[in-house]
């Protein structure tokens, strides 16, 4: 017997949702580099390449969630999209040599992209609170979801990793529990929507044209920030042990920034309700970009703290407003779409960063590498800001 659909989806189940599938990300890819390299014998530029395949499949998977989400059934694509990684999961837990590890990869690469975009488009639609607040609180569950899985992945790693493939399996199993119990959601259409309410006699204000020119400004930006972002995984655990830092102490910098972001969130997004949405993401991505100037002087380790710390400070304030920025922007018959742009973005800039970081120190060094980071960041924010300043004029 079918369950039958819910009239709204529940922020409550969005957010569960963010927790277990980042949970379950988080178990796999800091295993990636170390395993092929260590055990399978399979070079860093080998392993780099499937990371690099990998995130491809995500972008693919970022674009079918979105347009299937728009086009056809949001819930029989969650349904699809989780089963998809799931299946790559467990099969990895029985075969994980070379090359069928790098094969199954892929496949979990297209699930995971598709079910990413969809959290983001299912988010968009909660109606008990505004986007703003629920992308926020989204981004707390994503990074309480890293927490979890690397601090779980370093302790399981040294029984095999079989068994974190089961415990990520496990993860993934709930999840799909979940969305076929809570997902299930009959979204109304927008057209019978709008009738309705305006023959309630109730005043929507002026509907917002679609801004598809900013959007795509916008998600530029985003690029480049997640390119950047992505130096911190990549290149900086080299360039501290260049300063004589140990691996272990780097490893300590992501706990900081994952707990800061779930402690410091929810008051972030408290005094944010005072401010307007677009200013605060300025000043957050501002800091955020800020930060690699910094790194340029940085020696001690004390100080790369201290910068990561002011990291996600910017990163706090300007980037879980993003996505609720491009919802506002997007037209109403296409948010899966937008949202899966988003995330196309974000994960092309995830592909790139370490080539390009690997790449900017063989040719330069890492003084420049971190000074074209913060200044692309800089100057794609200054491209959004003039946009949408011509856009509300």
């Amino acid at each position: 017997m079918s369950r039958a659909p819910r009239s709204e989806i529940r922020l409550t189940s969005v957010l569960i949702y963010s927790l277990l599938l980042n949970s379950g990300a988080a178990l796999m890819w800091p295993l990636t580099t170390v395993y092929m390299h260590d055990t399978l014998h399979e070079s860093l530029t080998v392993a780099g390449t499937v990371l690099f395949i990998m995130s491809c499949f995500m972008v693919l998977g970022n674009y079918l969630g979105g347009r299937l989400f728009d086009r056809w059934s949001p819930y029989q694509t969650a349904i699809i999209s989780i089963s998809i990684a799931l299946i790559a999961v467990i099969w990895l837990i029985f075969a994980h040599g070379w090359p069928m590890f790098a094969i199954l990869l892929f496949v979990y690469g297209l699930g995971e992209g598709a079910s990413l975009t969809l959290l983001n488009a299912y988010a968009a639609k909660v109606q008990s609170r505004s986007t703003r607040q629920v992308f926020n609180s989204v981004y707390i569950g994503v990074n309480l979801g890293v927490v979890i899985g690397t601090t779980a992945v370093g302790y399981l790693m040294k029984y095999g990793v079989a068994v974190v493939f089961t415990v990520a399996a496990f993860f993934y199993v709930i999840l799909l529990l979940m969305t076929i119990l809570e997902f299930n959601v009959k979204f109304p259409p927008v057209q019978a929507h709008l009738h309705a309410a305006g023959d309630q006699g109730v005043d929507m204000g002026p509907t917002p044209r679609p801004r598809p020119r900013l959007i795509w400004l916008i998600c530029g930006m985003v690029f480049f920030i997640y390119l950047s972002y992505t130096l911190w995984e990549s290149v900086m655990p080299v360039h501290m042990g260049d300063l004589h830092i140990s691996f272990e102490k780097y490893s300590l910098i992501w706990p900081i920034n994952g707990l800061l972001i779930v402690i410091g969130q929810p008051i972030v997004n408290r005094i944010g309700l005072h401010f307007r949405m677009v200013p605060q993401i300025a000043f957050g991505v501002t800091v955020f970009a800020a930060t690699f100037f910094m790194l340029i002087w940085a020696r001690d380790y004390h100080w790369f703290v201290i910068i990561m710390v002011i990291l996600t400070l910017g990163e706090m304030n300007g980037l879980p407003a993003i996505p609720a920025w491009i919802d506002s922007l997007a037209d109403a018959r296409a948010k899966g779409r937008y949202q899966g742009m988003f995330n196309i973005f974000m994960s092309l800039g995830r592909a790139v960063g370490p080539l390009f970081g690997g790449l900017m120190v063989e040719w330069f060094n890492y003084p420049i590498l971190f000074a074209v980071a913060g200044s692309s960041i800089l100057l794609a924010l200054g491209a959004v800001l003039v946009a949408n300043r011509q856009a509300t004029t």
